[in-house]
């Protein structure tokens, strides 16, 4: 596959834990993309409150920055997730669909920079923020990206 397109990877599923849960493809831009997690009864954390519990959220956002990172450097490239730290700000609206939208906002040669969050239906209200660092293996300066890679 030339160059990398989120449609396309998001129609063929997520596969494992992913699909799973119920993941969708949401949107995209040059340098983020966004998931939706529909609310499901299997994911609540808490039967009394009906919240989605934080596992399902944590992958969302783990996803939803790979996501941005291939979408950066269009391409798939191989990289591991090496921390995701996610402040939570609320918990999710029981019965509402959550969307995590991740950006890529810098690569080097070796890291790639994310950030995001996740909300319920109002991006103004998050339920939660993300930041975090990928190591990206490969050769990512060869790719001919659109941007400078940093030493």
């Amino acid at each position: 596959m030339a160059g990398f397109d989120p449609q396309w990877f998001a129609t063929r599923g997520f596969g494992g834990h992913g699909a799973a849960l119920g993941m969708r493809y949401h949107a995209h831009g040059d340098d983020w993309a966004e998931l939706a997690l529909p609310y499901d009864e299997r994911l609540i954390g808490d039967p009394a409150s009906g919240v989605i519990a934080s596992g399902p959220i944590i992958t969302m956002m783990d996803m939803a920055t790979s996501l941005a990172i291939w979408i950066k450097c269009n391409a798939f490239v191989p990289h591991a997730t090496l921390d995701l730290r996610v402040d939570y700000l609320r918990p999710a609206t029981p019965g509402k669909t959550v969307i995590g939208r991740g950006e890529c906002y810098r690569i080097t040669r070796s890291i790639a920079f994310v950030r995001g969050q996740a909300h319920d239906g109002d991006p103004d209200d998050p339920l939660a923020h993300v930041a975090g660092t990928f190591m990206v293996v490969g050769d990512v300066a060869g790719m001919g990206l659109n941007r400078r890679i940093e030493a």
